[in-house]
């Protein structure tokens, strides 16, 4: 048998909901949120697109990587998905410590083996 809602009961309800809906506010006001007001909700680097159901994955990126600087306009963010916000913080801090992917060629030995070095004799063995 259903237990009979209480007042009690309900306005434990009413006050979870309304925090709720403070938090949502509070959400929105922040950086991401009007971000993700403001952009389509794709990544500004592989365009992938996002629904509500994976908006978790799709984070703002600040372009001049200073998180303080968030002028209204948005023009500091970028939406990255959280693949492409990786790469970008590597590259940053790659270029930032001077390791360039130049620098990590130059480092790499060379690679000395020819898989087709014998294949012009093993061609002439066939056809003779």
């Amino acid at each position: 048998m259903p237990q009979k809602k209480t007042v009690a009961d309900k306005a434990k309800l009413d006050e979870i909901v309304a925090e709720a809906r403070r938090n949502q506010t509070l959400r929105e006001q922040s950086y991401r949120g009007q971000a993700l007001k403001m952009y389509p909700w794709i990544c500004g680097r592989c365009a992938r697109e996002f629904t509500h159901k994976n908006l978790a994955e799709l984070t703002v990126h600040h372009k001049n990587h200073d998180h303080d600087f968030n002028p209204p306009d948005g023009s500091n963010w970028e939406l990255l998905c959280l693949y492409c916000h990786d790469n970008e913080h590597q590259r940053y801090e790659e270029t930032r410590y001077g390791v360039s992917s130049q620098t990590a060629k130059a480092a790499a030995p060379e690679s000395t083996h020819n898989p087709f070095a014998n294949l012009k004799s093993l061609l002439q063995n066939k056809n003779s």
